[in-house]
């Protein structure tokens, strides 16, 4: 007990450093497994199986938000393919000439190996880049849905290649999978009598792990896919959102164990940093040609600098290939240490570069050619405010309700705004006024701009960082109207005002106004009606506000 308590107090010491210094922390976790590990403190066998607990959540709750139909789209199937070639083939290249020049553990290698170590790095983290959309609250956004198919893809890949050289095929039992389809049905209706507690986030959990997990398991294929499968099985229920941010924060909480076992795989020396240092080298060539290929398949500058930054790193899919070679006798152990440290400094490469922020990708994407906008992707092609006074960024539950009391009470001309196709499209036939954009995007408000009639943002999307991000768009684009911005916690409302929001509104407190005022029309015969208030007075004054 005494050394879990230890390596509890390391790991939460280290990544309230890596917050500290403006790091994420995962960066801290991952630091923590390598000082656990050159402490010699005793291997805590849990600790892996608390790793993969959360790794089959992650995947899981990937499966539940999952359109299975953005596996189908060119720039998702076709991207993988041609990216993972060429990373293949390059890679090869470049690392048999290091063997050639007589780098230490390279030399000698034969082509086979060499190419088996270009595969390992070609993968990208599905757990990292998953972490950091969740962060970022761009899970649905374009850039965002793309990396995931990406990822998944590549995760379907990794199955493959595990299957064919573990030299035994799955049992034929495995054929019977395709019951679940008819086994899920049924399935969402006991779900859907489970009510919104306790009980609906151990069927989640149950789900995950029993047909998902150990049923795949048990026939031979990777139980991680199987979780995803239910998942994807399951996402056509009404509450698969809701089951999934009730599982949030137990995935994030079990996932610190996978991070922090990347750390423990091995403890390095001094030449075997310098070779996962040669590795990272590769790196940028990774991003470069995932945004050449995104940008072939049409996809604006932004989002394939976004998409490309992002799957810049290694995958734990690496540390599997690798462990497969080195089972094989073709690549010594201590390949497995050389390759966890690449993928943890990656981590940390990564979550530098991308916590530069959105500003960084648009001045880059700025200084390049001008795309011709007729050609771009259906998605990419900008979108016009027209006459609108009010736009609402988030058409969730609280933008959907602002959207509606701006438009039936107060009579505003209001378009509202995501990036979540399948929700614009079901607002669109209800009647509302949705266009398809990203708030992140300063093209986007570069658009906004140039409709004069636009006077008042509204940011409602439930991400405070995703508000911030969009608010440091809006003052670049030249912006001058009212912002209004809604928040969950104090702190975040203290930061908006502080940043020149005129209206900051924490969402739970506009939840009691709301009953108040229900409260309040019900009793009509001892409140009096309340008195008719100018509509832009109430926005800009914030007299008003239901968010």
């Amino acid at each position: 007990m005494t050394v879990v308590a230890t390596c509890l107090v390391i790991t939460f010491g280290l990544g309230g450093l890596a917050m500290a210094v403006r790091l994420p922390p995962l960066v801290g976790f991952l630091a923590a497994g390598f000082v656990i590990n050159a402490f010699g403190l005793e291997e805590i066998p849990e600790l892996d199986t608390i790793a993969d607990l959360g790794v089959t959540l992650l995947l899981f709750a990937i499966g539940l938000k999952l359109d299975i139909r953005i596996l189908l789209r060119r720039e998702v199937w076709l991207t993988t393919s041609a990216h993972m070639v060429i990373n293949v083939v390059l890679g090869t290249i470049a690392l048999w000439v290091l063997a050639l020049v007589g780098v230490p553990m390279l030399a000698g290698q034969s082509v086979e190996t060499v190419a088996l170590l270009a595969l390992a790095l070609s993968f990208s983290s599905t757990v990292f880049v998953v972490k950091v959309l969740e962060e970022r609250g761009e899970s649905h956004a374009l850039y965002g849905r793309v990396a995931v198919g990406i990822l998944v893809m590549q995760d379907i890949i990794a199955v493959v290649f595990l299957t064919v050289t573990s030299g035994t095929l799955p049992s034929l039992w495995a054929l019977t999978l395709v019951g679940l389809w008819p086994l899920t049905r049924v399935l969402r209706r006991i779900w859907s009598g489970l009510g919104h507690g306790e009980m609906q986030s151990l069927f989640g959990i149950v789900m995950a792990f029993v047909p998902g997990y150990a049923l795949f398991s048990a026939l031979g294929l990777k139980g991680d896919l199987g979780a995803l499968v239910i998942g994807v099985l399951l996402a056509s229920h009404p509450a698969s959102s809701e089951l999934s941010r009730s599982l949030f924060h137990i995935k994030e909480l079990l996932l610190v164990g996978f991070f922090v076992s990347i750390g423990l795989t091995g403890l390095p020396d001094l030449p075997s940093i310098g070779i996962a240092i040669l590795m990272l080298l590769f790196l940028p060539f990774k991003a470069v040609w995932y945004f050449v290929l995104f940008t072939v398949m049409k996809l604006r500058y932004r989002t394939a600098l976004l998409a490309g930054l992002s799957l810049m790193n290694y995958s734990e899919f690496g540390l599997i290939v690798v462990a497969v070679g080195v089972s094989s006798g073709s690549l010594a152990p201590a390949w497995l240490v050389e390759m966890s440290i690449a993928v943890a400094l990656s981590f940390v490469v990564s979550a530098l570069v991308n916590g530069r922020g959105h500003l960084m990708v648009e001045k880059i994407a700025a200084r390049l050619p001008a795309q011709n906008e007729r050609t771009l992707h259906p998605e990419e092609r900008p979108a016009d405010a027209g006459d609108a006074e009010v736009v609402v960024i988030g058409m969730g539950r609280v933008g959907f309700a602002a959207y509606q009391r701006l438009t039936d009470h107060y009579a505003f001309r209001v378009v509202g705004v995501d990036y979540d196709g399948p929700r614009i499209e079901r607002l669109a036939t209800e009647g509302l006024r949705v266009i398809e954009g990203d708030a992140t995007d300063l093209d986007f408000w570069n658009q906004l701009r140039r409709s004069e009639s636009v006077r008042i943002a509204v940011l409602a999307m439930p991400r405070h960082g995703a508000n911030v991000t969009a608010l440091a768009c809006l003052r670049e684009s030249g912006f001058t109207g009212r912002v209004a911005a809604v928040a969950r916690y104090d702190d975040e409302v203290r930061w908006a005002k502080e940043h020149g929001v005129g209206i900051a509104f924490n969402v739970y407190a506009g939840a009691g106004l709301e009953l108040a005022d229900q409260v309040a029309h019900t009793n009509s015969s001892v409140v009096p009606e309340p008195a008719v208030v100018d509509a832009e007075k109430s926005i800009d004054g914030g007299a008003v506000d239901n968010t």
